[in-house]
């Protein structure tokens, strides 16, 4: 499955739960499984199980074909243009002073790759830490970065980058006064 399909459907969960007022752990109640894990899937930190997915959907009280009548793949093409523009804005974990743009998603060799840049606004951190399911790539654009993985900082600035593996605890703090942008690509796990 394309990560862009992926993608798609998580942000799809995401909306439908929103849309029917219904809270992570009510769906988890609901589908009998962690609230952890609908908040991992809904964020695109990892990808679920066919039957997790169609657990979640029927949860959710939606019919499958209306759930998946909308949901596009995405042409293969060998060169790829997106303009700024075409950038998709979207949420992670509801952090504030955190905006992710999509830049593109593609399935490289059969992983699927994600693609982001990631502005973080003036002294912008999480309370908390978070893991994915992947390997992350982070290449600093411009601002001060404070990057912790695990129990190790590493502080980042215009030029720099850092690669880990995101099943890891991190997290990313901006220590500066300016907005600090910073190009993020995420190489899922199988």
């Amino acid at each position: 499955m394309a990560n862009e399909v992926i993608i798609q459907i998580s942000s799809k969960l995401k909306d439908y739960r929103k849309s029917k007022g219904i809270t992570i752990q009510q769906l988890a109640d609901r589908a009998q499984v962690s609230k952890g894990l609908i908040s991992q899937i809904e964020n695109n930190r990892t990808i679920p199980s066919l039957l997790v997915l169609i657990n979640l959907i029927r949860s959710l009280g939606v019919d499958l074909n209306d759930f998946f009548a909308d949901v596009e793949q995405a042409s293969e093409s060998k060169v790829v243009v997106k303009r700024n523009e075409d950038y998709q804005k979207f949420e992670k974990e509801q952090s504030k002073g955190f905006v992710y743009k999509r830049v593109m998603t593609r399935t490289i060799q059969s992983l699927p790759t994600d693609i982001v840049l990631l502005e973080l606004a003036p002294k912008a951190t999480r309370s908390f830490m978070v893991k994915t399911n992947a390997f992350e790539y982070k290449y600093i654009i411009s601002g001060y970065v404070e990057y912790t993985v695990g129990d190790q900082k590493y502080t980042l600035q215009a030029g720099d980058s850092i690669f880990f593996d995101a099943n890891l605890p991190h997290k990313p703090t901006n220590i500066g006064d300016t907005t600090a942008t910073m190009l993020v690509m995420y190489f899922f796990k199988e």
